[in-house]
C-alpha cells in the first residue's frame, strides 16, 4: 500500500486504518495526496505496472468553488503561513476537536494545485474500464470540500461510501 498525504502533513494515515485496503497493489491519497495518488497510479499503469485499487480520502475537490474563495485562500496563505495552515487543520476536523497531526513543508504551488485541479471523469473511467477499483470516501460534515458536490462527481466512476457526520479526516468524533 502506497499513501499520499494531505496538504502541509505527513503521517496521517492512520485516521484512515480502518479504510486502508493493505495491499501491496493498493494505492491512497488524502485530500491533495489524493490528487498524487491519482497521478501515481496512471504513471504506474504505463509503466506497465500492476495497480488494484485507488483509495481517495475527502479528495480535494474545489472544481464547483468559486474563483473568489480560491483567491481568499491563496491570499491568506501568503499574508501568513502559518495562521492560515492553523486555521485550515481546525477546519479538517470540524466540528469536532482538533487532534495532533503531523506538519511537512507547504507551497503556496502546493495551494494553488490543489484549489484548481480540475479531476477528469473520463479518465477515471477510463481506470474503471481497467480494471482498477476506485473507491472515494467522504464526510458529510467536511468543511473543507464540497462533499455533495464531489460524491455527485465520482459516483460516475467510483464507489463512494458518504460518512454522514464525518469530517475531512472522515472522523466521527
Amino acid at each position: 500500500m502506497k499513501f499520499y498525504s494531505g496538504f502541509s502533513l505527513k503521517n496521517e494515515h492512520h485516521y484512515f486504518k480502518d479504510f486502508i485496503n493493505p495491499s501491496e497493489y493498493s494505492v491512497c491519497g488524502f485530500s491533495y495526496g489524493a490528487i498524487k495518488a491519482f497521478h501515481f497510479i496512471t504513471q504506474q499503469l504505463n509503466a506497465g505496472k500492476r495497480v488494484d485499487t485507488l483509495q481517495l480520502f475527502s479528495p480535494a475537490f474545489f472544481q464547483t468553488k468559486a474563483e473568489k474563495f480560491k483567491k481568499i485562500q491563496l491570499m491568506g496563505y501568503r499574508k501568513n503561513s502559518e495562521k492560515y495552515l492553523n486555521e485550515f487543520i481546525s477546519l479538517c476536523f470540524s466540528p469536532y476537536e482538533k487532534k495532533i497531526i503531523e506538519h511537512d513543508k507547504s507551497s503556496i504551488e502546493e495551494l494553488e494545485e490543489l484549489l484548481y485541479y480540475e479531476w477528469n471523469i473520463d479518465k477515471l473511467k477510463n481506470l474503471a474500464q481497467k480494471g482498477i477499483k476506485i473507491e472515494v470516501y467522504l464526510g458529510g460534515e467536511d468543511k473543507i470540500i464540497d462533499a455533495a458536490g464531489a460524491r455527485e462527481f465520482f459516483l460516475e466512476a467510483a464507489t463512494v461510501t458518504y460518512i454522514k457526520e464525518a469530517n475531512h479526516f472522515l472522523l466521527t468524533n
